[in-house]
């Protein structure tokens, strides 16, 4: 794929020729289903208690970024919260390859989620759950829209507060993400496209669902505590040190922000996203900046060319 077709796929929200209303095939506790008779209990409780853990992967030309980097993620984030996956990191691998393949899918939105599973009775304790795994393959969505990609967004400060690591550690990818969805909300009632999230002491974390970095004096800067170690981050650090760019992960406040001469979010799920203006003042130059681009070009042609991917088969 070139890397204008790779910058369209990724930017379009869906890739419309693989879009033929065919309902996808679900893996869910062992078999795969489609959609009609995909289902798992309403007394599990991830549906009850937003409890269980999650990870989401991207697919480009039948290969999928860094899946080993996801399953791994996957693992200790279930290990954390003390769930066992009813699985092995290889046959976790295995099917969400398979998922992929049974959609006919070039280009893959996926998600695994690994539940607490049902117990004797649907109540708080978890006692005696049988863990319970979800895969779903789409066509490729983005989280920024058909335009984020290109043109950038604009997002305000939320009001809210990045839940600390205090009450549960920001590296765990969990299921429940209440104060992320009121983050977005807020952000799209003041006619915003998203919300920069901040600690309790007011320092910058991330956005919802992205990690965020920002470029002063051609230097490139990413927030270091209370965040989700986002595998597409670690790329993005990992390019700016091939090309010699000068990275350093500290930490930022708002007023960083609005006087950077860049600004960028990052996600499996949303690429690379510039950020044109936060709470209402414009970053650099109101468009996106030449790192914020250069980033966005170095980490398409990784997925076009599937160097750091697996196949699906």
């Amino acid at each position: 794929m070139s890397k204008t077709n790779a910058r369209t796929a990724l930017g379009s929200g869906m890739d419309n020729s693989e879009s033929d209303g065919t309902d996808p095939i679900i893996y869910v506790n062992g078999e795969f289903l489609d959609r009609a008779n995909a289902n798992i209990s309403v007394f599990d409780h991830v549906v009850l208690y937003g409890d269980g853990v999650y990870d989401t992967m991207v697919a480009m030309n039948k290969r999928l970024f860094k899946l080993d980097a996801h399953v791994d993620r996957l693992f200790e984030s279930a290990h954390a919260v003390k769930i066992t996956v009813p699985l092995t990191k290889a046959e976790t691998a295995e099917r969400i390859c398979e998922t992929v393949r049974r959609n006919g899918l070039s280009s893959a939105y996926v998600k695994i989620l690994v539940t607490r599973g049902v117990g004797r009775e649907p109540l708080l304790s978890p006692r005696n759950c049988v863990p319970g795994v979800v895969i779903f393959a789409v066509p490729y969505m983005s989280q920024a829209g058909e335009d984020g990609g290109e043109t950038g967004v604009r997002l305000i400060t939320s009001s809210l507060r990045r839940v600390p690591n205090e009450s549960m550690s920001t590296k765990i990818k969990a299921c429940n993400y209440m104060n992320h969805v009121l983050m977005r909300m807020e952000a799209n009632d003041r006619g915003a496209d998203d919300a920069l999230e901040l600690d309790i002491d007011g320092y910058v974390c991330e956005a919802p669902g992205y990690n965020v970095f920002v470029v002063k004096n051609g230097r490139l800067l990413t927030p270091a505590d209370n965040i989700l170690m986002g595998i597409t981050r670690q790329t993005v650090l990992e390019l700016a040190s091939i090309q010699g760019i000068e990275t350093s992960a500290e930490r930022i406040q708002p007023f960083d922000f609005y006087n950077a001469d860049e600004a960028f979010l990052s996600s499996t799920a949303g690429g690379i996203v510039p950020i044109v203006e936060l709470d209402q003042r414009t970053i650099g130059q109101g468009k996106p900046g030449p790192i914020t681009k250069q980033m966005l070009a170095l980490y398409e042609d990784l997925l076009a060319t599937g160097s750091q991917s697996t196949a699906v088969g």
